[in-house]
């Protein structure tokens, strides 16, 4: 138990803390009816839960958050590793990856709507677009701040260019990839959300709308916490593995 509280007691306390702060203000500061308290939106959740409303619309856009940020996350991962390891390359790309990724994914909904039409295409184009050019960045940046003495090491034992990118660079790399993926999560949670508002049959982004348009003030408060428990959970999920490969295949031991 004690080892239990040590690595989650922090999470317990803040947690318990957010929502007593939460509770007080909906009370004292703010009227109830536009800042429910915690407890009013556990019920409705729960209500949400049980009618199906809240599975189906948390399903629908963590399907497009998936699909759209594996194949950002795909097509990157080659990219940032060839842009590190060949300068020619990274001359080549760098100006492309720079100048697109200063771009707001936000900024690009309207492209992908004329492009895609508002179906599912346009949403998973734009959580690719959000995640590729993060996940090139740190894939780039980690294949660069490799020891060069580890490739000269493996150079002198007789290792074949295949055989230092599979046992060298590529666990050395796995951090940063890692990282860029937690960033770009991140990032896909925002994206889907603002293309659910403007264009979508369903989605958290989509309950978000209804809610402001028919007054269902819980419903909106209930998206959101869903959006930043699950939030939460991913990040955790991507910091675990980012410590777990970083402590074996740390690129400076």
């Amino acid at each position: 138990m004690r080892r239990l509280w040590s690595v989650y007691g922090g999470y317990v306390v803040g947690f318990a803390s957010l929502f007593v702060i939460w509770h007080l203000a909906s009370v004292y500061l703010v009227s109830s009816v536009l800042f429910p308290p915690p407890a009013v939106v556990f019920k409705k959740g729960v209500v949400l839960l049980r009618n199906g409303v809240l599975c189906d619309n948390l399903s629908a856009s963590l399907q497009r958050i998936l699909m759209g940020f594996i194949a950002g996350s795909v097509l990157g991962m080659p990219i940032g590793l060839a842009m590190g390891s060949f300068r020619p390359v990274r001359k080549l790309l760098e100006p492309y990856t720079e100048f697109l990724r200063f771009i707001p994914s936000v900024a690009m909904i309207t492209v992908a709507v004329i492009w895609f039409g508002i179906g599912e295409a346009s949403k998973i184009f734009l959580i690719i677009y959000t995640t590729i050019f993060i996940v090139i960045l740190n894939t780039a940046a980690g294949v660069s701040a490799i020891a060069p003495n580890k490739i000269r090491a493996a150079e002198s034992l007789g290792a074949t260019r295949a055989q230092i990118f599979l046992h060298v660079a590529l666990p050395a790399t796995l951090p940063y990839i890692l990282t860029g993926m937690r960033l770009a999560m991140a990032n896909s949670f925002t994206t889907i959300v603002a293309a659910e508002l403007i264009a979508a049959n369903d989605g958290l982004g989509k309950m978000l709308w209804d809610g402001r348009l028919f007054m269902l003030v819980d419903d909106i408060f209930v998206s959101l916490v869903t959006l930043g428990l699950l939030g939460f959970a991913v990040d955790r999920m991507f910091r675990w593995s980012i410590y777990t490969f970083a402590g074996k295949y740390s690129p400076t031991t």
